[in-house]
């Protein structure tokens, strides 16, 4: 008897090891998954972090990073045997590995020499996601579209940027509706983040030497998918208070502390580059932020080749790609000289030039000695490529810097455009992937580039496509709930108030979307120039109309702040709080589930100020129709039946006159055709007007502003000639 008491009790203790090793296994490799922000992009692992704690997962930013430091391997396969997960993680797992081993067709076939030279890709912010809170708006969010889109084609690329340990800011309106910004600190354990390490295994530190001392500054390495992501955090050992701090926040500080970033991500990145062993062939530098880097290159040359300055000069300018995306001139930075000696003199006399010379770099009349130093001057001069973000903003950009190239007409300045994409698996709602799972190619996922594979949206059944639509709006209208009652409590709003936000908007309503950084340029308030009209078309008995709002003022912009507070002050007005609302902290999150919802995108600048945008070609993916002044873009992208035009493409020399004209054809573009089109019934329930429309929008624009074109176009006509491969022109 106690012979088979043994067995038995051995038994139960392999089984019990066998428990073990498998917890620790599914356990591994669920953070294995969240540890590649390639998950963000693939729906199925998604909902299995989701499915593991939904109510977490929500309340964690949706972070696998975080949820799991929650979680024991024990307590993780409870779960995982709960939900009989097993399978799913594994095939998650293995198909992660195969990504990453892979390296597409699309690369072998034309990515070339870049196998060998790959691209170093600079700049000062990138949205991934919004579990890791490093980008502000925009340019991030381009910036990260641009890495995922070349980890899915296979174009050798590594990026360069800052850590910020308390990100942007998260927004929170007052009673009065006013903008107040809190700052939080960033736990770095809890981020998919790793310390980059040399050929040793020692933690990589980067050193820069200024006027006033060395400048230190760790690396941190964050997996895209197939690219690499090296970020700066000055928050080091050795470095005095104000300099541990200097990456703390994006966009905080005075000129000084803009510069001393930027001489982090330009050398610093750089040297960070040498340090893990990357010998890039091409530098692309998204935005004038990064354009130190340049120099750095420069001063390996001459150390390293013993090359002159002429010829140091002339090499890296070979291999330089520059992308702008400022159209006005207030917004490029500028230093003054003694700022410019202070930070870059070491490296002045490393490439043997005299502080004249320096500043001759970055000013377009370099005898002018009262001209401040321009970085977008500095990257214009010492780039082989440039390009702006659309066509419009190409002729634009020619015409703001024909002076620095006095000699040509304004059509020959060499600086050409790529118009800017986004990347579709996403921004695309999995309700609309599986829709398009169904009629598109069976290959189609590759193929997104490709106009031919879009047609297969006209194979569609109708109805089929506006019930997708209409269960993507009401899930945006229980998210819109869910948030502003929540603003609501944190307020500490009457309990009226809470309950009233919790059925705000109406799912049958068309809704009209517009999530913007709040510059005044923006015109987020145009629409409210005649309240008694808007009133009208809001509340129209038969045919009523609804807005959601979302956006950020930068903390210093006083005039942005004041149009958050006056829409947001809407909700006090009887004839608005039930159909105009306003998201707080719009983030990637936000966005996502507006461009996935909404009826309409609402785009409204001062053309010819918005150099690209971005988030209408979001909500083009999934049906939405985009409605825009004829400016970025959308100036080369509306056919007259694939969305709707805001005024006629041309602009009065007084911008008073202009804003007048397009408010005036706002209001009748909503009255004459967006509201008439989107409540034409037929007989079965469905808008067919509105239908063929979202078909034309869907066919037409989905695979020309994809990221997957706008990089295959970098690598067509900037990183191969850079990289000394195919000459392409570049716009």
């Amino acid at each position: 008897m106690a012979g088979s008491t043994d067995t038995l009790m051995s038994k139960v203790g392999e089984q019990g090891i066998s428990n073990s090793l498998s917890a620790e296994t599914m356990y591994h490799k669920c953070l294995t998954l969240a540890r590649n922000l390639w998950w963000t992009w693939q729906p199925d692992v998604i909902n299995l972090f989701r499915e593991l704690d939904p109510i977490r997962w929500r309340q964690l930013d949706h972070n696998p990073v975080a949820l799991l430091s929650e979680i024991t391997p024990e307590r993780l396969e409870i779960r995982i045997s709960e939900l009989s997960l097993h399978s799913r993680i594994n095939q998650a797992y293995r198909r992660l590995k195969e990504y990453l081993s892979e390296r597409p067709l699309w690369a072998r076939t034309h990515a070339g020499v870049l196998g060998s030279k790959p691209v170093a890709y600079f700049s000062l912010e990138y949205g991934i996601h919004e579990s890791v809170p490093i980008y502000s708006g925009g340019l991030g969010v381009l910036s990260g579209d641009h890495c995922k889109s070349a980890s899915d084609l296979g174009v050798p690329l590594v990026a360069v940027g800052l850590f910020y340990d308390q990100g942007y800011f998260k927004q929170h309106l007052n009673h009065d509706g006013w903008q107040e910004e809190e700052y939080i600190d960033v736990r770095v354990e809890k981020l998919p983040l790793e310390l980059a390490t040399d050929e040793e295994g020692k933690p990589i530190i980067i050193q820069i030497e200024t006027r006033t001392g060395v400048l230190k500054a760790k690396v941190w390495l964050m997996r895209v998918g197939r690219v690499n992501v090296y970020l700066l955090d000055t928050d080091v050992d050795g470095n005095n208070p104000e300099d541990r701090d200097l990456t703390s926040r994006l966009y905080g500080g005075d000129n000084r502390t803009r510069i001393r970033q930027e001489l982090v991500v330009g050398v610093g990145g750089v040297r960070a580059l040498r340090a893990v062993g990357i010998k890039p062939g091409v530098y692309h530098l998204n935005e004038g932020h990064s354009a130190f880097a340049v120099l750095e290159v420069m001063r390996e040359r001459i150390t390293d080749d013993g090359l002159s300055f002429h010829d140091a000069f002339r090499e890296t300018a070979h291999s330089t790609v520059f992308t702008t995306h400022t159209p006005v001139e207030a917004g490029h930075d500028r230093f003054d000289a003694g700022l410019i000696e202070e930070h870059l003199g070491p490296l002045r006399d490393a490439l043997k030039i005299s502080h004249d010379q320096l500043m001759g770099l970055g000013r377009v009349n370099p005898n002018d000695g009262g001209e401040t130093f321009c970085m977008t001057v500095l990257a214009l001069k010492c780039s082989h490529k440039s390009n702006a973000v659309s066509a419009l903003h190409g002729r634009v950009t020619r015409n703001m810097w024909s002076r620095l190239y006095s000699w040509r007409i304004e059509d020959e300045v060499p600086i050409g455009h790529i118009t800017n994409g986004v990347h579709i698996p996403t921004w695309l709602a999995w309700q609309m992937k599986l829709l398009y799972d169904r009629y598109f190619p069976p290959d189609w996922y590759r193929r997104m580039g490709e106009p031919e594979v879009w047609e297969g949206i006209f194979q569609v059944d109708p109805g089929e496509l506006w019930e997708t639509h209409l269960t993507l709006k009401t899930q945006l209208i229980s998210f819109v709930r869910r948030r502003v009652s929540r603003q609501c409590r944190r307020r500490e709003e009457p309990d009226e108030v809470i309950e009233m936000a919790r059925s705000v908007l109406d799912p049958t309503v068309l809704t009209i979307g517009f999530g913007r950084r709040f510059a005044t340029y923006k015109r987020a308030t145009l629409l409210l120039t005649d309240e008694e009209r808007l009133n009208r078309i809001l509340n129209d008995p038969h045919r009523p109309v609804q807005f959601i709002f979302a956006g950020k003022a930068h903390p210093q912009d006083v005039p942005g702040k004041e149009l958050i507070q006056r829409i947001a002050n809407l909700r006090k007005d009887p004839r608005f709080a039930q159909r105009i609302v306003f998201i707080e902290d719009y983030d990637i999150n936000v966005c996502r589930h507006m461009v996935q919802g909404v009826d309409v995108w609402l785009n409204n600048p001062r053309r010819p100020l918005e150099a690209s945008g971005t988030s209408g070609q979001k909500a083009v993916l999934n049906g939405a129709l985009h409605m825009s002044a004829l400016d970025g873009w959308w100036a080369e992208a509306y056919d007259g039946s694939n969305g709707f035009a805001i005024g006629s493409g041309t602009c009065h020399a007084d911008f008073t006159v202009t804003d007048a004209r397009d408010t005036q054809s706002l209001y009748e573009v909503l009255e004459n055709l967006v509201v008439p089109m989107f409540y034409d019934f037929d007989e079965n329930g469905l808008p067919q007007q509105w239908l063929r429309r979202m078909m034309n929008s869907i066919s037409s624009l989905a695979w020309r502003f994809s990221a997957h074109r706008m990089v295959a176009d970098y690598v067509r006509q900037a990183y191969l000639p850079a990289a000394g491969g195919l000459s392409s022109s570049m716009g």
